[in-house]
């Protein structure tokens, strides 16, 4: 397979392009500095679309892996003729390579392998081939005592059974059988106890067409089957499908043309069907788990992206009833400066005493924000911390911020190595409080799978989405990119070509010898090689540098062309420094990008890189996004009134539409229906996680805590 042509029809790109991204992938280099720092090898395709040629190209390599170890494999029985070896190589998929290896693999006993031993195997050749002639005569030759053939009706069962096997092993049939069953059948369900109650109680007696159910149904129906509450089914009248089998093979009208319809339909209903059946519901799980992670990665990435909040002492509070609420104060760059517990759950007397260290707190370093986890108990806290800002003059706002992970964080070793002088409920207050200040750098330490921003994500293939998140998490890092200096080990491995081990080393090297000067001091680290440099270097930050190119974007493979950009341009090193460069870009065009490019000795995409970094050094592209929304005061959901306008902060999107925190302990949901005015495909395609958004208040039910929204004419 010409895996470049293929690929680049799939992607629509030039083949050069996708022939450059293979060699630069099979050269070792990451998928974040290919995509930064060789766009003129690919056409300034983004990391997410080179990260799925990079998945395709796997896919395809194992596809061509398989298809020689079949050919093999039937090469070595001696049984390879023109039609198979053809047929091998149009295939597309996996399922037709084995569709094609069946017959000839290895099988367990059969009732088709003992008639084969019994010697069957003419009488089921003559039956098939369909020609004139009396069958119990013909059958009547195989009768053997010995072998346990009885009678001429035993030899045809016999030979039925062999009929049947091979029909069942027909590729091109499978391949006909499970198309029209792709595009006719249903997807039924039933109780197991229609009288016991469960979530799974819509599904009860439900029906869809296979070819429309939407994957979070599919999750849905296994979740429910898997934990008993319904039994579901591939249904298609098996009429339809042992027609098509028949128009293929039967070639006459006599008795043995109706043995062979015998053998059609025993073949379809005991090998067939519940083959296919098997194969059609894995398809549909396959393609809901893909869709499901891909969602899963989207609402990862838009959580991973959001804004900082940035310059603000910050107090993190980790609610909690019985326990106490635990309070952390971390200054602007998440150095804990204080930690306490406070009990605005309990008596009239603890609250006021909670009131007290919180306030107190709050004026004694200066704090501007308050994060609160949304767990147990964070209506009340997020009640209690809203009165108590209203009772003093300081300015401070909060936000609700998501805890899920916290707790895993805490008993980490990677927590107790940073906090060891904290308890595990307190390291988890700080974590709340840094998460509102850079989500990124702290959400980085949490396994992207507790993070708890998809749906069914335990239900998922744990390898293949570990795989994807850790792909949106390397995306993220590098696109922020992280100070060399103040970066935690484990942003540091996020970072293309340092592994963990590498990231241990910098925090170690930097411990022993004090602040890095440069990028080039990186060299110095132990086992951070020569390859391992020129995929990093790109990504790390030295504010502290001379140079002040160390503290951009611009690759040092680049500093060159950046130098003469300068001089072409009539500036000089301390132009960036003094953040003296507005003119830049102005003063390019008049010489022409194109001719810029090639005095440089550099492509034009990177030129434009070059200028977007020299003119914002040190610049974070979170920052251009919109703030996050902080509040001063709280809603009960009482408060809420059906027409209600409200702003939300949305916390989670999934296929049917989207949960809002609008400032009630309960999110709200916009169903999908009620997004837009246009029809949309999928919620993602308007909203995404952080997002601050209108709603008005279609309905509250206060008692199962409920509530509607709708984004419509707003």
């Amino acid at each position: 397979m010409n895996y470049a042509e293929k690929l680049a029809a799939e992607f629509s790109m030039k083949v050069e392009y996708a022939q450059n991204i293979i060699n630069l992938l099979d050269e070792g280099n990451t998928i974040p500095f290919i995509a930064r720092y060789r766009k003129e090898m690919h056409g300034t395709l983004d990391d997410q679309t080179i990260r799925s040629v990079s998945e395709r190209l796997e896919y395809l390599r194992g596809l061509d892996k398989r298809r020689e170890e079949v050919y093999n494999l039937i090469e070595s029985q001696e049984k390879m003729t023109d039609e198979i070896a053809a047929a091998l190589e149009k295939a597309e998929v996996l399922t037709e390579i084995e569709d094609i290896y069946r017959p000839f693999r290895p099988k367990r006993k059969t009732r088709a392998s003992v008639a084969k031993e019994k010697g069957l195997e003419p009488l089921a050749e003559l039956i098939f081939a369909q020609g004139n002639g009396n069958l119990i005569e013909e059958a009547a030759k195989y009768i053997d005592s010995e072998k346990g053939i009885e009678t001429a009706e035993d030899a045809v069962q016999g030979a039925m059974d062999i009929i049947a096997e091979n029909i069942s092993d027909n590729a091109e049939i499978r391949k006909r059988l499970k198309n029209i069953i792709r595009l006719n059948a249903f997807l039924r369900t039933k109780a197991s106890d229609p009288d016991q109650d469960s979530v799974y109680r819509n599904y009860y007696d439900y029906s869809e067409p296979v070819s429309k159910i939407a994957g979070h149904r599919v999750l849905a129906v296994n979740r429910g089957e898997r934990e008993g509450y319904i039994k579901a089914v591939i249904d298609i009248p098996a009429d339809k499908c042992t027609n098509i089998i028949e128009r293929l093979l039967i070639t006459g009208n006599g008795e043995f043309s109706e043995k062979v319809k015998e053998a059609i339909a025993d073949s379809y209903s005991r090998l067939i069907f519940p083959s296919v059946e098997n194969e059609i519901r894995n398809e549909l799980t396959e393609k809901a788990d893909e869709q499901a992670i891909a969602l899963f990665a989207l609402n990862l990435r838009n959580l991973l992206m959001q804004p900082p909040v940035k310059g603000f002492t910050a107090i993190g509070l980790d609610p909690g009833y019985r326990t106490g609420c635990k309070l952390a104060v971390v200054d602007e760059t998440g150095r804990v400066l204080d930690t306490a517990v406070i009990y605005p759950t309990h008596s009239k007397a603890q609250i006021e005493k909670s009131k007290s260290v919180l306030k107190k707190m709050i004026h004694q370093y200066h704090v501007g924000i308050i994060a609160i986890g949304n767990g147990t108990a964070s209506k009340e806290t997020e009640m209690f911390t809203a009165e108590c800002i209203g009772e003093i003059d300081d300015k401070v706002s909060y936000m609700v911020v998501s805890e899920a992970g916290a707790s895993v964080y805490s008993a980490s070793k990677l927590a107790a190595a940073e906090m060891p002088d904290l308890d595990l409920t307190l390291r988890s207050a700080v974590s709340i409080a840094r998460r509102l200040q850079d989500p990124l750098a702290e959400l980085v330490k949490i396994e992207p799978k507790a993070i708890g921003v998809g749906q069914y994500q335990h239900d998922m293939p744990q390898k293949r989405l570990s795989e994807a998140l850790d792909g949106v998490v390397e995306d993220c890092v590098n696109t922020v990119g992280a100070d060399l200096n103040t970066a935690s080990p484990a942003l540091l491995a996020r970072v293309a070509g340092i592994t963990k081990t590498v990231s241990g080393n910098i925090v170690a090297y930097r411990e022993e010898n004090g602040s890095f000067k440069s990028r080039a001091e990186l060299k110095k680290v132990s086992k951070l090689g020569p390859k391992a440099f020129e995929q990093c270097a790109g990504f790390l930050r030295v504010a502290e540098s001379k140079n002040p190119l160390d503290n951009t974007a611009v690759h040092p493979e680049s500093y060159d062309a950046a130098k003469k950009l300068l001089e072409l341009c009539g500036y000089t090193p301390d132009d960036i420094r003094n953040n003296n460069l507005d003119g830049l870009e102005g003063k390019v065009k008049e010489i022409g990008f194109a001719d810029a490019a090639a005095q440089m000795g550099v492509g034009v995409p990177t030129l434009e890189d070059i200028i977007k970094e020299l003119t914002k050094p040190g610049r974070d592209p979170r920052d251009e996004l919109p703030p996050p929304l902080l509040r001063t005061d709280v809603l009960d959901i009482k408060d809420l009134k059906e027409g209600m306008e409200i702003m939300g902060t949305v916390r989670n999107v999934i296929d049917f539409g989207a949960f809002v925190d609008i400032g009630v302990h309960q999110d709200g949901l916009v169903h999908i229906s009620e997004i837009s005015e246009k029809r949309i495909k999928h919620p993602s395609d308007v909203l995404g996680i952080g997002d601050v958004i209108k709603v008005r208040i279609i309905s509250v039910d206060a008692d199962k805590g409920r509530i509607s929204l709708s984004m419509k004419n707003l």
